[in-house]
């Protein structure tokens, strides 16, 4: 999303989203096969467990140390680089996780969508976000399984998107802990929501400050901010619209892994996601506009070097008339035999392009 780097970054913008490869092709609905570009160095998992009175946090170094066993009332199980398919396949295998399922996960370009199997449900969607650093926008897939006592969540990179939930999960007894996994997932989901929103928020400020320069310097190199700023709407809201599609679906959805006392916060989920899809269309709109306002600016400034050009022309031509009439070669000419034939020429032409210049002026022409 930088404007300075817009050059640099345009030829890789549209390769945000995953697509399909080749080798891809035929496979399996239920493979379990990575399709996406890795983009941490290992797989990491961390767990928390936690009820009403105890919060537990660790890191595992393989599957094979996570226990199911009974304990905390709710455990949230963060998987970050889905990249390692054999540490992935055994996850699966030991919660329980269809294998047309956990296809699905390993698919960073999927649509977003839910899906309700045997035991849990799951969801998928883009996380888009902001890096202030780099005034860069990334993008990945973000993927929760939601079990009655767990949920996991599979990531393709490692930073502190939800530390905010982690911090009130760790913080003192409040409702996170005790409302169940259904309400884990919806304060995970309302901040991929909010990142859209203030991701937009970000881009909005700059776009409304081109309007200021679009009357001051209407050069090429605003059209090029103005049409990247464009494509970044677009593949913004070519990933909210689904996910909107998504959460509309999942508000509709009746099922024991959504309660209803958690219903009315997937319905502020709802709203906050129109907000979203709203300011993705306000934005659009505002870009168009500009580019309309850009060429009407452009065309009346060549109007108007067009207009000059041609009083000048009309100015000239009977001045070009009159030289060329006394630049003919004739031998009987009589102004020509004139003392003061060559003067008179002169104020001639001087006369007609001033009468012609003051009769513009009135006009408004000139």
């Amino acid at each position: 999303m930088n404007i300075a780097k817009k050059k640099s970054t345009r030829r890789t913008s549209r390769s945000r989203l995953t697509r399909k490869r080749k080798e891809d092709i035929g496979l399996s609905p239920s493979a379990v096969v990575f399709r996406g570009l890795q983009k941490v160095e290992r797989t990491v998992l961390r767990v928390m467990e936690f009820d009403a009175t105890q919060v537990v946090e660790r890191e595992l170094a393989s599957v094979g140390e996570l226990q199911l066993t009974d304990g905390p009332a709710c455990r949230w199980i963060a998987v970050n680089g889905i990249h390692d398919t054999s540490t992935m396949q055994a996850l699966a295998e030991r919660l329980g996780i269809p294998s047309r399922i956990m296809s699905d996960i390993l698919n960073p370009s999927i649509r977003p969508k839910y899906e309700v199997f045997g035991s849990g449900l799951f969801i998928t969607l883009k996380l888009l976000q902001y890096n202030e650093k780099s005034d860069q926008m990334t993008v990945e897939n973000l993927s929760l399984v939601v079990f009655p006592s767990a949920i996991i969540t599979f990531r393709e990179e490692l930073d502190p998107v939800f530390d905010p939930v982690r911090n009130r999960i760790r913080g003192p007894v409040t409702k996170i802990r005790s409302s169940g996994t259904d309400y884990i997932a919806f304060t995970l989901l309302d901040i991929v929501v909010d990142n859209y929103i203030y991701l937009l928020g970000m881009m909005g400020d700059k776009i409304e400050t081109l309007d200021d320069r679009l009357t001051a310097e209407p050069g090429k190199d605003l059209l090029t901010e103005i049409n990247a700023y464009k494509q970044e709407i677009n593949f913004i809201r070519k990933c909210i619209l689904p996910a909107k599609d998504m959460i509309v679906s999942l508000n509709k959805l009746e099922s024991e892994f959504l309660s209803a006392a958690n219903k009315v916060h997937y319905q502020e989920l709802h709203f906050n996601i129109n907000d979203a899809v709203e300011l993705t269309d306000s934005y659009r709109e505002i870009l168009y506009d500009q580019i309309s306002v850009y060429h009407t600016i452009v065309s009346s400034r060549q109007n108007d070097i067009l207009r000059t050009l041609t009083l000048f022309s009309v100015i000239f031509i009977p001045l070009t008339f009159i030289v060329g009439v006394y630049g003919t070669n004739f031998d009987y000419l009589p102004e020509l035999r004139w003392k003061y034939g060559y003067f008179a020429m002169w104020g001639g032409m001087v006369s007609i392009g001033l009468v012609m210049w003051l009769y513009f002026r009135r006009k408004k022409w000139w």
